[in-house]
């Protein structure tokens, strides 16, 4: 052989081999990314075409399941247990739309492409069967969820329970709603006006308010507060000033109070009882910007917790002046936070000072039921010590016994709360805010933070107290 044809065969050689490796790393590596890619129209249609794996909640209640179909498609997504209650935690499963919550975040795993079901296909491809999607069993918990639907009766708003001593998700409400079929339809020019009618609702019944969006927590942020106040070393009964009105710093603006602080001073324990917004105002001053931003993120501020629901970050302003700072220690100004994030503070302080990472999915299993996925409850931070954690909770509990939160108390169940109202526009009415704990004395089982966006009524009759706790009330109950 001479030796323009020995480097020919080199090259082709080479090529040949660069190709192999090309394909090789193409099906080992980029394969689940090429099955991600919504434009991808062939897995797409394949995966519509097969036994989509069903979402449940505890107590194996359905709430996204696969049938059988005589349509375009062999297999049809439905949500068969009241949609509307359960969009937020299932989303949509769309052809034309693609995918949300968890029909998004598990779509690998529901649609048997997942890398721990590789042994399944391969199975399934030598034996013909048709493959299956896993099962995923969510921690929600059926009659909590119905009990915040309820509870928010068509207001705009949104309904967090959580397990403070494992993160597991109890409830996750969101008003107004939507219904997942709609999308899901296999019929396009249906599936389209649906989605224009969805997103055209000055109302947006797609947005989860529970954990997507961030709102003036008011006076919940009170505890945020208070936990850096007795980190700082301060006690529940030590006294800080409480005039009627208090001048924000560098300001000639007056803050004043809504109720009665009992005294020109009183205990760090009484103005939380009775929301004194002109005591906390003071104390967050004399803490400082730097201190309440280091509580605030102990607790998750900054952060984007659940991803499997794609979670937003909660925010404290950067560099606030005095007058920010001022108006931040009461939950006013620049800060904004989910109700997922105010149900993360109330856990933390109820499990000790431990905040716990919040979880949605409890686990993912085969068709032959043996387990893919455990979910295993992971400490996401330590907010405060336990014994301040501790005070901080009998200070909460004192709220609901004699304070501004004494509808959210519950016959034989100790119950820890914080009430706010959070004032947005002259235009619109305040938010209203409640966030709790319940359950036995030093062994609270359920963290509830109820939000109401537009409750329809008088601005004056607004209060976190008397909108708000009743809810959380029956979700707690419902729980316990």
């Amino acid at each position: 052989m001479n030796r323009p044809i020995r480097r020919i065969s080199v090259v082709a050689m080479v090529m040949f081999a660069l190709l192999l490796g090309n394909v090789t790393y193409s099906a080992l590596v980029r394969y689940n990314t090429w099955n991600a890619d919504p434009a991808n129209n062939r897995v797409r249609d394949a995966q519509f075409g097969q036994d989509r794996g069903p979402i449940l909640a505890a107590g194996q209640v359905p709430l996204a399941e696969t049938e059988p179909s005589d349509g375009r498609f062999d297999y049809q997504r439905v949500y068969p247990t009241n949609p509307e209650l359960y969009a937020p935690i299932t989303g949509y499963y769309s052809y034309s739309y693609g995918r949300s919550a968890l029909e998004n975040s598990y779509n690998a795993e529901l649609s048997g492409t997942d890398d721990s079901q590789f042994l399944s296909r391969v199975i399934d491809s030598v034996t013909g069967e048709t493959p299956t999607g896993a099962t995923v069993e969510t921690t929600i918990v059926p009659a909590a969820q119905q009990a915040a639907w309820d509870g928010l009766a068509g207001r705009k708003g949104a309904v967090v329970a959580m397990n403070p001593q494992t993160g597991a998700i109890l409830a996750m409400v969101t008003t107004p709603s939507y219904d997942p079929n709609e999308l899901g339809t296999h019929d396009n020019d249906d599936a389209s006006e649906a989605w224009t009618s969805l997103n055209d609702d000055a109302d947006r019944p797609m947005a989860n308010r529970a954990a997507r969006e961030i709102y003036p927590p008011g006076s919940t942020f009170k505890l945020v507060t208070a936990a850096a106040a007795l980190e700082s070393g301060m006690s529940p009964d030590d006294e800080i000033d409480s005039p009627e009105q208090y001048t924000l710093p560098q300001t000639n603006t007056q803050l004043g109070n809504e109720t009665n602080c009992g005294g020109d001073r009183v205990s760090l324990d009484q103005a939380l009882q009775v929301s004194c917004n002109t005591a906390f105002a003071g104390l967050g001053v004399d803490l400082g910007a730097e201190a309440l931003q280091a509580q605030a993120d102990k607790f998750g501020f900054g952060t984007r917790p659940l991803p499997d629901l794609a979670a937003v970050a909660s925010q404290f302003p950067d560099d606030p002046n005095g007058a920010q700072t001022a108006l931040a220690a009461i939950g006013q100004g620049d800060v904004a936070a989910s109700p997922l994030q105010m149900t993360m503070v109330t856990s933390g302080i109820a499990n000790g000072g431990v905040v716990m990472d919040p979880y949605v999915v409890d686990t993912v299993r085969a068709d032959d039921l043996s387990v893919l996925r455990q979910t295993q409850p992971q400490e996401r931070s330590t907010a405060m010590s336990s014994e301040n954690a501790d005070a901080l909770a009998e200070m909460m509990v004192h709220v609901v016994e004699s304070g501004t939160g004494v509808n959210g108390q519950m016959s034989g169940v100790t119950v820890g709360g914080k009430t706010g109202t959070a004032q947005t526009t002259e235009e619109r009415p305040p938010y209203a805010w409640f966030t709790a704990f319940g359950g036995e004395e030093g062994n609270p089982s359920v963290a509830v933070t109820v939000f109401i966006e537009e409750a329809d009524i008088e601005r004056s009759d607004i209060a976190g107290g008397r909108l708000a706790a009743p809810i959380a009330r029956d979700v707690m109950e419902a729980v316990l």
